[in-house]
């Protein structure tokens, strides 16, 4: 049994790979989780999750070189699938092998995290919210934010991709939250699942090259990504059916 979970945000700079990783955290503990960086042209994750010098990663695989199972790292209590950050890497590879990835981890995990690249723009970075059974919305509380959010959900609604929540990250503004998360939830789909707070915490586990939760699990916004993946409700199906689903899934062209 899985689900699939695109973790988008349609704009760049809201903590997208940060909440990515620690969510995979906090619902390892009830479940099995892969986190995949589909970001293949603007890659991240490996710096967060201290894989900087790995040798294999997504793009090997997406390019043919080698098989998944030899770019999947288990850190923290989860399997992690990074990519690469070089150019060579991102022009070798194929980003409609995405499918066939995974749909390979579909056979052998609980939950599979997207982390998607921050724009809508190209082929590599619909791909996640079209394979996805659902998508999570990564907001920062700003007109801006909540309008790309929103170009995420449109998009994801016309290939029958749902939205499992919103999470509201890098919060400021206590008061202001609470009035623009319940405005919010009149124009998105899912519920809000936490609002995070803006955190030296955070930032200083990017610089060790750490998970939030790994590196600062008493944080107030580790609490807040706790009562995320508390507040998700995973929907998982047989693992056979939704293999089969990514692998036959329609490529779009750019939005």
């Amino acid at each position: 049994m899985v689900e699939a979970l695109a973790i988008a945000s349609g704009k760049g700079g809201t903590g997208k790979t940060t909440s990515t990783l620690a969510l995979g955290m906090a619902l390892a503990e009830r479940y099995d989780v892969t986190v995949i960086d589909a970001d293949t042209g603007m890659a991240n994750l490996l710096f967060h999750a201290g894989l900087a010098d790995v040798d294999t990663t997504l793009h090997d695989v997406l390019a043919g070189s080698a098989p998944v199972e030899a770019a999947v790292y288990d850190r923290h209590g989860l399997d992690v699938v990074p990519c690469g950050v070089s150019l060579d890497g991102f022009r070798d590879a194929d980003p409609t092998r995405l499918r066939s990835v995974v749909a390979d981890l579909a056979t052998d995990t609980d939950v599979i995290l997207l982390d998607s690249a921050a724009t809508l723009g190209s082929r590599a970075g619909v791909l996640p919210v079209v394979l996805a059974d659902r998508v999570v919305v990564v907001l920062q509380p700003t007109i801006p934010s909540l309008s790309d959010g929103l170009k995420v959900q449109e998009y994801a609604a016309a290939y029958d991709t749902g939205v499992a929540g919103l999470l509201f990250n890098r919060v400021r503004d206590d008061e202001a939250i609470d009035r623009i998360a319940r405005k919010a939830e009149q124009y998105f789909e899912g519920p809000t699942l936490a609002t995070v707070p803006e955190s030296d915490a955070a930032r200083a586990a990017r610089r060790a090259g750490e998970p939030l939760l790994a590196h600062a699990p008493a944080a107030a916004a580790a609490a807040a990504f706790e009562e995320a993946a508390a507040t998700l409700e995973v929907r998982e199906s047989p693992s056979d059916v939704v293999a089969d689903r990514f692998r036959r899934a329609v490529i779009p062209d750019s939005p």
